[in-house]
């Protein structure tokens, strides 16, 4: 009987270490900022396009826009959709500034014969925007509407403890640091402002897309031109021709998303946007944030004045 209690308590003991283990495995999970629906060789492109926007309609995704953030630098072709759905609207409102997750962007990019359809990781965005939801349901929805066959963009990835609190390194913005581009007497006067700027190409920031949410949101996304005798350096297709450097394309990176929150104008600061979407660039070498040192103040000046700011 001793024997058999001593047998139980080790047993007991060893089921309580493995639950426990098995917790830890869990709340330490590494997430990978971006996810691959399919990835293809041959085919045409624009059916592609139209193929992908019809199974996320299909899904019950709303278009709220989509565009070709450029061509003929270091990818083949590219074309950026923009959904949304009412339950990831009410999650990403629910969280402070959590309204620039409201807006979801799936890219598709072609490099020689291939063709690459990827989306943000919802699980990643969730945690690094710091949201009260881990958008499950979303990650659900997008596997099933156009695939979900693996995660990627960093190597070994972070656990969302780390993504709550993230910035790149000492001296670099966290998700709570964002650009301060204007602040006005009103909601209604900072969208007409921005909507007006955004029109004429101001700073060579051009309107993708507007999407009016709850409690005075709106959010709008944008691409970014090196306007005449402007800086490259706060070029879409130049930024991205730096750091977008391995075989799957980080194209749903884009467009930038500029925040109307109540009267103040904001956007994600470049140095915690980009790092946040690419945590495995160097600081210094090839491929690294050094080559791109100039760009979070261009982009800054930019969309400031798209913002209409001093």
């Amino acid at each position: 009987m001793k024997k058999l209690k001593q047998y139980m308590g080790f047993a007991l003991l060893t089921m309580l270490l493995l639950v426990s283990w098995s917790a830890s495995v869990q709340a330490a999970e590494r997430l990978k900022p971006f996810v691959l629906a399919e990835k293809t060789t041959g085919g045409d492109f624009d059916a592609k396009v139209a193929e992908v926007k019809d199974k996320l309609t299909q899904a019950g995704f709303q278009l709220v826009g989509e565009y070709t953030p450029y061509e003929g630098t270091h990818v083949d072709k590219a074309h950026v959709l923009i959904v949304t759905r009412d339950d990831l609207i009410k999650a990403a409102t629910a969280s402070e500034r959590g309204a620039f997750a409201a807006p979801w962007r799936v890219a598709i990019t072609q490099v020689g014969d291939e063709i690459q359809v990827a989306y943000p990781n919802p699980a990643y965005v969730a945690n690094a925007y710091r949201l009260n939801s881990d958008l499950a349901f979303l990650s659900k929805a997008l596997a099933n509407a156009i695939g979900a066959a693996e995660t990627f963009g960093s190597k070994k990835g972070m656990t969302a403890k780390k993504l709550r609190k993230y910035h790149y390194t000492f001296g670099m913005e966290y998700f709570d640091d964002p650009y301060e581009l204007a602040e006005y007497d009103s909601h209604k006067e900072a969208v007409e402002t921005l909507e007006k700027n955004l029109t004429a190409g101001k700073g060579g920031v051009h309107k993708v897309y507007r999407l009016d949410l709850p409690n005075e949101q709106t959010i709008f996304g944008v691409s970014l031109k090196m306007p005449e005798g402007g800086d490259e350096h706060m070029d879409d297709a130049w930024v991205m021709s730096n750091v977008d450097f391995e075989s799957l394309k980080t194209t749903a990176y884009l467009p930038i998303e500029i925040l109307v929150d109540g009267k103040e104008v904001v956007a994600l600061h470049m140095r915690f946007r980009m790092a946040m979407h690419r945590p495995d660039l160097k600081m210094m070498g090839k491929n690294s944030f050094m080559n791109i040192m100039s760009s979070p103040k261009a982009i800054g000046k930019a969309l400031e004045t798209a913002a209409g700011g001093d």
